[in-house]
């Protein structure tokens, strides 16, 4: 059996949300799934509305601790909720990262770039060795 060192626990209450989430997700988020991360463009495994202590994140990769969050239009709204959830998530180990709608659908080619970017300085963070397609040769900064 394989165990995965960087399980977190989570509150199990939350399996059926999170399997709902999956059956309906935004536009953004099935965009970001099906462009992005469903293929493994980023290097990583991504899985979708990955439960984390008493949260369900959007989208998540155990190998690196990183999560991608989509801010919808009631991000405003939430924003205190959504700083508070950061700082536990980051004290667990979890680098947050967020963006819009807007971004996601207007912009997919840029949120990949941006994606890679931030996904190499977590590498970096972690000291792990490059897996990321900008590890090949190709250098943003």
């Amino acid at each position: 059996m394989k165990i995965d060192k960087n399980f977190i626990s989570y509150n199990k209450k939350l399996t059926m949300r999170a399997k709902e989430n999956r059956k309906n997700s935004t536009k953004a988020e099935k965009k970001m799934w099906n462009e992005i991360l469903r293929n493994k463009l980023t290097g990583y495994k991504f899985v979708r509305q990955k439960p984390i202590n008493n949260f369900i994140l959007d989208f998540y990769s155990s190998e690196i601790l990183f999560a991608i969050e989509i801010d919808g239009d009631s991000h405003y709204e939430n924003r205190k909720y959504d700083e508070k959830r950061t700082v536990i998530l980051n004290k667990l180990g979890i680098k947050v990262i967020r963006y819009t709608n807007i971004e996601i659908i207007n912009s997919i080619d840029g949120v990949y770039l941006d994606l890679l970017k931030k996904i190499k300085i977590r590498e970096r963070e972690l000291n792990k060795p490059p897996k990321s397609p900008l590890s090949g040769g190709l250098e943003l900064k």
